[in-house]
């Protein structure tokens, strides 16, 4: 069904930006930028502030915990989680902690949104092997959805595995007040990682970034069938893809085409993709999963995907490779005061309607 309570947010890599004689900001400058953008975005009233977890040079952000905690400080509303952590590199009983601690810092706003990740440079930095993808990432879930229910329940933890030292009877400290840490996955489009989110009784977040959003819809409806087939209750989606707002249709794909292309071009040259194109860039944004336009053009398109998936978040990843922090701000501006309003008020003005796969 059409959801007119959707929360709205914002995500950030934290991308390497450039200053204004062209060179690129050192990192301690974009983190500064980013607990700007987080202020800006709480003040405005936007739902939520993700932030990815990287180890490459373009990205400032290697531990989204401690940046959350900066911004939490500085913030009162605005919910504060992961975009995502990598838990296949990471351990799950630290993950945990850090994120309950936060939750505590915060008043209750943390949230984690757990996954894969998207790179692999954490796998050799913390010395996980990459042939272990699959497993560690399964194994170490399986342990992170058993540290949530001793949580819940305040009781000890016992687990045993094959990546990690077993837990016999531990506590893991310190629980959150009230016993519940929003966790979510984070799927890229795999059936196999939609049935494991609905298995554990965790939130799905699915991370769209190319193509038609609806054809995600058979996602949506695999994780409520097994949802159902488990007797568990309805669970949110959200979806994570990436814009860009400006002042005007065209303002806003000047702005962002730019480092669009050369953070595109990048990363692609490292995965074998061929460049990209002008041709491309506009065929995502009028038919695809780029959200890049004017407030108008921006909200109708967000509508679009909320009622034509039924989902309870929408988190717009805003920013792409040197784009800089001057046009970012002012598109947080435009989106906490125009975008959002209008999502919200186009979603009340349509009835309700079941999801249809195309």
């Amino acid at each position: 069904m059409t959801n007119m309570h959707v929360e709205l947010g914002l995500d950030t890599f934290g991308d390497v930006t450039r200053g204004p004689d062209g060179r690129p900001l050192p990192h301690a400058q974009v983190i500064r930028n980013v607990i700007a953008e987080a202020v800006l975005a709480d003040a405005l009233g936007i739902d939520f502030i993700g932030l990815g977890e990287h180890h490459r040079e373009d990205y400032a952000i290697s531990s989204p915990e401690v940046l959350l905690a900066a911004i939490a400080g500085q913030t009162e509303r605005i919910h504060l989680g992961s975009a995502v952590t990598v838990l296949s590199s990471d351990d799950p009983v630290r993950v945990f902690q850090r994120f309950s601690t936060l939750d505590a810092a915060s008043g209750g706003r943390a949230e984690v949104i757990l996954g894969r990740g998207s790179f692999t440079e954490s796998f050799p930095l913390f010395g996980y092997a990459l042939d272990q993808y699959s497993q560690l990432f399964e194994e170490k879930l399986e342990l992170f959805a058993a540290l949530l229910q001793a949580d819940r329940a305040g009781e000890p933890v016992t687990w045993r595995g094959r990546t990690r030292a077993p837990l016999a009877g531990q506590h893991v400290y310190p629980r959150t007040e009230h016993g519940t840490l929003k966790t979510w996955i984070g799927v890229g489009g795999s059936p196999e990682s939609v049935v494991r989110a609905a298995r554990y009784g965790l939130p799905l977040m699915l991370a769209i970034i190319g193509g038609d959003p609806r054809r995600f819809a058979p996602y949506v409806h695999l994780y409520h069938r097994a949802l159902e087939e488990r007797g568990a209750d309805r669970l949110p989606i959200g979806v994570h893809s990436p814009g860009h707002v400006g002042e005007t249709d065209a303002k806003a794909r000047e702005e962002f085409w730019p480092s669009y292309r050369e953070m595109r071009n990048r990363i692609g040259a490292e995965r074998g993709w061929p460049p990209t194109s002008m041709a491309e860039f506009e065929r995502e944004i009028d038919a695809g999963s780029l959200y890049v336009g004017s407030p108008e053009t921006v909200a109708r398109k967000i509508a679009a995907t909320v009622g034509a998936l039924g989902v309870d978040r929408f988190d717009m990843k805003y920013g792409a490779g040197p784009l800089a922090h001057e046009p970012l701000m002012r598109h947080i501006e435009l989106y906490g005061r125009e975008v959002v309003p209008r999502v919200r008020a186009l979603l009340a003005e349509s009835a309700p309607a079941e999801v249809t796969v195309a």
